[in-house]
């Protein structure tokens, strides 16, 4: 997750699109795959701040649901 000062959703956008080709170009086995959502965050981040807000509806119970759409087990983190 990256934070742009810009001035419209399709800046912030065009600018991470520009910062994740540059950095996939430098690792070895990865692609970006061409997908960039962007946050409006209201004031200054500071403590506590959300920086990004995803939220969908779903049936599945709250274990299912995170190994499906955040943790199946291969992403990378650190």
């Amino acid at each position: 997750m990256t934070l742009w000062t810009a001035r419209s959703a399709d800046e912030a956008i065009e600018r991470a699109e520009g910062e994740a080709r540059e950095y996939c170009e430098g690792l070895d086995g990865v692609e970006y795959v061409r997908f960039t959502e962007a946050f409006r965050i209201d004031g200054t981040p500071g403590e506590g701040a959300e920086v990004f807000s995803l939220m969908r509806e779903s049936g599945l119970p709250s274990g299912e649901y995170v190994r499906r759409f955040f943790a199946p087990g291969d992403e990378r983190t650190g």
